[in-house]
């Protein structure tokens, strides 16, 4: 199936042939299927560069070395308050959209071949997801640009908050918040399904001795990813059932009351210690992924 018509795309074609005569730079600039691998594989570091952060950082505050653990947010807030912080930012808010576009290319239009069977229509389902979720990552990043990075934590729990009192108001609300919940365990549950069942070297261009000692990698950081949510999701629930706005909050905090609970700390440091094997194997994947850009993009 072809998004564009044939004769479009024949006068597209005639159009490209002309400009390249007429404009002999432009046969030397790359095709367009080299810039979107690109760009994937800049997507694919942003990523491991946002969960190692994360990682590292709740690491940090499991030892008393630095501040309380963290989600996402806390680690992009603490991104900005370094030097050329800003820059660095905008550079992970490119990378993030970058991640999107692709996530977008596999859930649409098939990118890794994954089929139109149950399995991989429920892949593809679960990529695009994936993407709505890295989306927001990057629209909250861009507000860390004019928010005070110091605030980012309480009003990343504010507008938590502020969401599910949006949803509980509207008819069965609180069953709409519980409902959120679920999907929230439901990734967590399906991030630890993964580690078990999937091959994470089946897309990689790397040799069978290097693919060998970083699957470990993807099944520890996948299975800490899961676990990470399990207490978000739970809480989230909670405060549907029990119709309470208030008791909705942020990744980072629901961490921390993992850590609050007996022997919480080295299970904290498990996932901290995972979300950074994650982050890890994001970068092995901007090196050594399968990059296929979709024939109905190009």
């Amino acid at each position: 199936m072809t998004m564009i018509p044939l004769p479009v795309r024949s006068r597209l074609a005639r159009l490209g042939a002309w400009s390249r005569r007429r404009f002999p730079f432009l046969a030397r600039t790359p095709e367009l299927k080299h810039w979107i691998e690109w760009a994937a594989r800049v997507g694919f570091g942003a990523r491991g560069f946002v969960y190692l952060s994360v990682g590292a950082l709740t690491l940090l505050g499991v030892f008393d070395v630095a501040g309380e653990a963290v989600g996402t947010g806390g680690a992009l807030a603490w991104l900005v308050t370094r030097p050329f912080g800003r820059v660095w930012l905008i550079l992970v808010i490119l990378g993030l959209a970058a991640f999107v576009m692709w996530r977008l290319m596999q859930a649409v239009f098939d990118a890794d071949n994954e089929g139109r069977d149950r399995e991989g229509l429920m892949t593809r389902v679960g990529q695009f997801i994936s993407g709505l979720g890295y989306a927001a990552m990057a629209w909250g990043a861009a507000g860390l640009l004019i928010d005070k990075p110091e605030n980012a934590r309480m009003e990343g729990m504010t507008s938590s908050r502020e969401t599910a009192e949006t949803v509980m108001a509207l008819p069965w609300g609180n069953w709409l918040l519980a409902a959120g919940g679920l999907a929230i365990l439901g990734i967590g549950i399906a991030n630890v399904v993964r580690a078990w069942r999937e091959d994470f070297t089946e897309h990689l261009a790397c040799s069978e001795s290097l693919c060998r000692k970083v699957a470990p990698l993807a099944r520890w950081g996948h299975m800490a990813r899961g676990l990470a949510y399990l207490p978000l999701g739970v809480i989230v629930v909670l405060a549907g059932l029990h119709a309470q706005a208030s008791d909705v909050t942020s990744l980072g905090a629901a961490l921390e009351a993992v850590e609050r609970q007996p022997a919480g700390p080295w299970a904290l440091t498990a996932m901290a210690t995972g979300l950074m094997a994650f982050g890890v194997f994001s970068f092995i994947e901007a090196r050594w992924r399968r990059i296929r850009p979709p024939r109905e993009v190009l």
